[in-house]
C-alpha cells in the first residue's frame, strides 16, 4: 500500500468515527495554498478542525506527537482562511485523531482540544 493510500485509509477511518459520533463533515482535505485541513466538521455549533495522524501498530512515537508547533501554526492559518472564506462565526476547536493500523484493523483515538492557537 502506498503512503498516500495509507493516509487516505486513516482519514476514512477518522471520518467514519466522527460521523458515528454525531459530527457533520463539512470538508475533507480542504486546501489553502500549500496548507491543508484534513477534516472540517461541525458539532454542537462548534467548528472542529481535525488533524488526522495515521501510523502502523508498533510505531514508537504517538501519532499526535507529530503535530508540532509548525504544523499547528499552519493548521491555524488554514483554519483562519477557511472561516473567512465561508464567513463563519462558530467557535473553532482544534482536535487530533490518531489512527493506528494493524493489519485490516484501524484503532481510532479522538483527542479533543489537542492544541490551541499559539501567540506569535
Amino acid at each position: 500500500m502506498s503512503t498516500i493510500d495509507f493516509g487516505k485509509r486513516g482519514e476514512e477511518a477518522a471520518k467514519n468515527y466522527l460521523i458515528a459520533h454525531g459530527f457533520d463533515i463539512c470538508d475533507v482535505n480542504w486546501r489553502w495554498g500549500h496548507k491543508e485541513l484534513d477534516i472540517v466538521a461541525l458539532k454542537n455549533k462548534t467548528l472542529h478542525i481535525v488533524e488526522v495522524k495515521t501510523r502502523r501498530a508498533g510505531f514508537l512515537v504517538a501519532p499526535q506527537a507529530s503535530v508540532g508547533r509548525h504544523k499547528q501554526q499552519n493548521t491555524v492559518s488554514a483554519a483562519n482562511a477557511y472561516v473567512q472564506r465561508f464567513g463563519l462565526t462558530q467557535d473553532v476547536q482544534f482536535d487530533v485523531i490518531n489512527v493506528v493500523v494493524s493489519g485490516e484493523r484501524c484503532e481510532v483515538e479522538y483527542v479533543p482540544e489537542a492544541f490551541y492557537p499559539l501567540a506569535r
